[in-house]
């Protein structure tokens, strides 16, 4: 895969995190592959939630309209470790039929449907294809830090 962008984070996630309206090491969270089209490569975007979000890919191809679950997340650190990442899974699809193209995914709560970050899959940015037979692997490692 083509290097990809850093994780950017929704301002509405930010503001959401200190209004305990997710639970980070809880819910469960999936990411979403979507077009250059969209509505969700926008940190601004608001409401950030996934059902606001356009151009997500169909389900097609070896792509599943709601995006692959990462799992329930993990954060480590707090007491005497000053520092605090978020983790989850990492997403993994392999391309059929016509193969497909996204420019970015989408990290969201599916508990309560929040939109927590995006990235650009290729930090061009530029589109990435996926023809039938291959695979797109994101390793997800450290979505965030706080310090």
């Amino acid at each position: 895969m083509p290097g990809a962008g850093p994780w950017t984070l929704y301002n509405t996630f930010k503001l959401g995190s200190f209004q305990k309206l997710l639970d980070m090491d809880s819910d469960t969270f999936s990411v979403a592959l979507v077009t250059n089209l969209s509505n969700a490569i926008d940190a601004t975007l608001s409401p950030a939630t996934y059902a606001a979000i356009n151009n997500e890919l169909p389900t097609a191809n070896g792509y599943t309209s709601g995006g692959f679950s990462v799992g329930v997340g993990t954060l480590t650190g707090g007491g005497a470790v000053a520092t605090i990442t978020f983790d989850v899974g990492n997403a993994t699809w392999t391309g059929a039929g016509a193969g497909f193209t996204a420019r970015a995914g989408v990290l969201y709560d599916v508990t309560t449907g929040l939109l927590v970050a995006y990235f650009l899959l290729d930090s061009t940015p530029a589109d990435v294809t996926v023809p039938p037979g291959n695979t797109l692997t994101i390793q997800i490692s450290n979505v965030f830090t706080a310090t």
